[in-house]
């Protein structure tokens, strides 16, 4: 411990440390907000998507324990050890997933004790107290016996203004490397789409030959048959291609969708082989893009499930991975898009994939189209990939930070040096 810092508890080093109510009370359409662990996230209270209880209500459940500007709003439910400060003179009251801490000001600062409480130290401190096997619950008893470090009150505000300057200079550095790995994931799919934006007959930009097909016209496709839920099992050895194995251009291999032995023979008509295509017939468009996928060498001679649909190439008219990644172009999410039946649950039909229309150069350009793709893929995953190492280490030099703050170890000039180094410009990508 620094000279002249001092370690108490978390209740000596506070006036009030309590959970919000725990019994639910009676919403209402308009009144005063009332707030949860969703509404405190990454240091700040997001004052968005809370239920209303009445005026009367809240002046009974804030009548001993009020929320006032200064106090710390701690989650201890679900998403449990996030720590902000309340800034803003809003009426609010809390539910039981927050607790409620008003610090002593004439010993310990709000925002040092905010730093303090998400720092990685407190985090995993949080994670190793809390009950319940399930959903994690940070009892109000322990939070209390949490040590806390108190220097003196103007070396804490030193502290707190290096970290506030520190830490924006990092969201800064996130943010442009987010949007770099945006700009990254833009370029691809702008030179994916202008690859498969040919006209769809006649002479093309790259030479004679064009011309358009459905899919039905160049591949096979499978609807899957509807198994029984009792059927599958991760003790049977046959694997089976479910809508969850589908995501967005990937698929999510799972052990317990397996069925037994003896259906291999008896349903062959929906057997699938390794590098076919599947895509999910109920909601096919998920925010992230279109639900399809490449069935992977683990799930060769595997059986497709209900409203999944596999498409298996002819070979001899159309280069595998070239269909692929036609499938991941605007130009079938648009297709599908307008297609599909959104009065329930939004459906594709067999049919209307059937008659989706493919530009098809020859096979032959087909191949070198698709290594094109395949090096532009290869670029963007490598830049993704460099950028998202950036970001993890940012979140550790966020980490080391803290750790050096509260160890009274934190240097001004030593920090601005160190922000100068991981400071990240943004990166333009021309997409034309």
């Amino acid at each position: 411990m620094k000279e002249g810092w001092k370690r108490i508890t978390m209740l000596e080093a506070c006036n009030l440390i309590t959970c919000g109510v725990a019994a639910r009370p009676k919403y209402v359409d308009d009144g005063v907000p009332f707030l949860s662990a969703k509404n405190v996230k990454e240091g700040r209270i997001i004052y968005e998507d809370y239920n209303c209880i009445t005026e009367e209500n809240h002046h009974e459940l804030t009548k001993k324990n009020k929320p006032l500007v200064g106090d710390i709003l701690y989650t201890r439910v679900g998403s449990y050890g996030e720590a902000a400060v309340i800034e803003e003179e809003i009426e609010f009251s809390i539910f039981v997933s927050l607790t409620l801490i008003k610090p002593k000001k004439d010993i310990l600062s709000s925002y040092f004790l905010k730093y303090y409480l998400n720092s990685h130290e407190v985090k995993t401190l949080a994670t190793n107290s809390i009950t319940s096997s399930g959903v994690g619950n940070l009892n109000v008893g322990t939070v209390r016996k949490f040590p806390v470090p108190i220097p003196p009150l103007t070396e804490q505000k030193q502290i707190v203004a290096i970290l506030d300057k520190a830490f924006a200079a990092i969201d800064q550095a996130k943010a442009n490397i987010e949007k770099n790995i945006q700009n990254a994931k833009e370029l691809f799919q702008s030179k994916l789409n202008e690859i498969f934006s040919h006209p769809s007959t006649g002479s093309g930009q790259d030479g004679d030959g064009w011309e358009e097909k459905s899919i039905e016209d160049i591949t096979e496709v499978i609807n899957g048959y509807s198994f029984k839920s009792k059927d599958f099992s991760a003790e049977n050895d046959i694997k089976a291609i479910k809508i969850t194995n589908v995501g967005i251009m990937e698929f999510v291999e799972d052990s317990s969708n397996n069925l037994p032995s003896s259906y291999l023979e008896e349903y062959s008509k929906v057997k699938v082989h390794e590098g076919d295509l599947v895509l999910a017939l109920t909601r096919t468009i998920i925010s992230g893009g279109l639900k399809v996928a490449q069935v992977p060498k683990s799930y060769h001679n595997s059986l497709l499930n209900q409203r999944v649909a596999a498409i298996v190439p002819n070979l001899e008219l159309v280069d595998r991975d070239y269909l692929f990644y036609f499938f991941s172009s605007n130009r079938v999410y648009n297709y599908v898009l307008d297609n599909v039946n959104t009065l329930m649950q939004p459906n594709l039909s067999i049919g209307d994939l059937k008659k989706l229309p493919v530009p098809l150069p020859p096979v032959e350009r087909q191949r070198e189209l698709r290594l094109l793709i395949e090096a532009l893929s290869n670029n963007r995953n490598q830049l993704v990939r460099h950028y998202s190492a950036k970001l993890n280490g940012l979140e550790d030099l966020k980490k080391s930070i803290l750790q050096k703050a509260f160890a009274g170890e934190l240097i001004k000039e030593e920090t601005e040096s160190i922000l100068q180094v991981a400071a990240e410009p943004g990166v333009e990508y021309e997409t034309k």
